[in-house]
């Protein structure tokens, strides 16, 4: 449970399983990250199960599965982390209106294969691809790497934008495409904060 409670630090609020994945990760809008919840396997585990990518009793068969393989808990934890450095160059790029190198795109259509090489089609309303069979280690991070190319294959990558006041992207959903922060409680209130104290100084001042 203190695991679950770490990686809750870092709010859902990237509309994207793929960009709340980037999202474990903090620190300002510009420079290197200053905090990240991804501390090892179990916390992995902890995530995937926090936004939604692994239901309870998977995340328990994983976390007994890596107590009996520390080995391939720790190669799937350190592949997390190269593929959230991979997603991150790529949407960054696409936010910033930019192409991503062709090398990370390259690392991500093979991951994608990965992924779908261990997922089937199920139906639901419409068919869709699931990973219940997939027992895995590494099965955390494919649904991440398929909500990527989904979103790069298929969605407004207009609406891929950086918030104004940390290093969280998000999927801008509002109407007229206006949204500037990650959350208004929290950067966009940081913001109104700082404008007010600024405007008070300047009258003060004037």
């Amino acid at each position: 449970m203190e695991t679950l409670a770490g990686v809750t630090r870092m709010r859902l609020v990237g509309g994207n399983l793929a960009l709340d994945f980037l999202n474990t990760r903090a620190g300002p809008p510009v420079g290197p990250p200053d905090d990240d919840v991804l501390t090892g396997y179990p916390e992995l585990v902890a995530w995937g199960m926090y936004a939604g990518a692994l239901s309870e009793p998977e995340a328990k068969a994983l976390r007994r599965r890596s107590r009996d393989d520390p080995g391939g808990a720790q190669a799937a934890f350190t592949r997390s982390l190269r593929i959230r450095d991979d997603l991150d160059e790529v949407f960054r790029a696409v936010a910033a209106d930019r192409s991503p190198s062709v090398s990370v795109l390259a690392r991500l259509r093979d991951d994608e294969a990965d992924a779908l090489g261990h997922a089937r089609l199920d139906r639901g309303r419409a068919f869709s691809w699931t990973w219940r069979d997939d027992k895995t280690l590494a099965r955390p991070l494919r649904p991440v790497v398929h909500a990527a190319v989904q979103l790069l294959t298929t969605g407004a990558l207009n609406r891929i934008k950086g918030c104004g006041g940390c290093r969280f992207l998000f999927l801008d959903e509002s109407k007229n495409r206006s949204r500037r922060w990650c959350s208004m409680d929290d950067c966009g209130t940081s913001e109104k904060i700082r404008r007010y104290v600024a405007a008070r100084r300047t009258r003060a001042s004037g």
